[in-house]
């Protein structure tokens, strides 16, 4: 049972570290966008801005420790942030249509907007910007 165990970890140690890197970032954006939500920026501008911290650690932490390359890195980095601002512009649509369409609160909404964009980030990450 212990070496199943071990066999799955090894098997989405990637997935896994991806995620735990997430809720670091997410609590970055999140942490930021309240605050400039809080300071009444409009919520949209106020979920650019967030979104580029996360996204920033979120390359640097992936790099480093989790898929743990190094090379090429300004080509990594423009990949990764290529990538990262067709999902903020997904995310920033669907932010607008939970707050505008469904009522949401402005971080309510930004959560399920993060949700449903982390998984497509995940893969285009994984098999694109840090492809050995």
């Amino acid at each position: 049972m212990i070496e199943k165990f071990k066999l799955l970890l090894q098997k989405y140690r990637n997935f896994i570290l991806y995620c735990c890197i997430g809720v670091i970032n997410t609590g970055v954006d999140f942490g930021i966008f309240a605050l400039l939500d809080w300071a009444g920026l409009y919520y949209i501008i106020a979920h650019v801005i967030s979104y580029h911290c996360g996204i920033f650690c979120s390359f640097f932490l992936n790099r480093y420790y989790n898929f743990k390359v190094k090379d090429k890195p300004v080509h990594r980095f423009l990949s990764f942030y290529a990538s990262s601002l067709v999902a903020m512009a997904l995310s920033a649509g669907l932010l607008y249509l939970f707050v505008t369409a469904f009522g949401l609160p402005h971080l309510l909404g930004k959560l399920f907007a993060t949700a449903l964009i982390v998984i497509c980030q995940f893969l285009f990450v994984k098999y694109f910007t840090f492809k050995k």
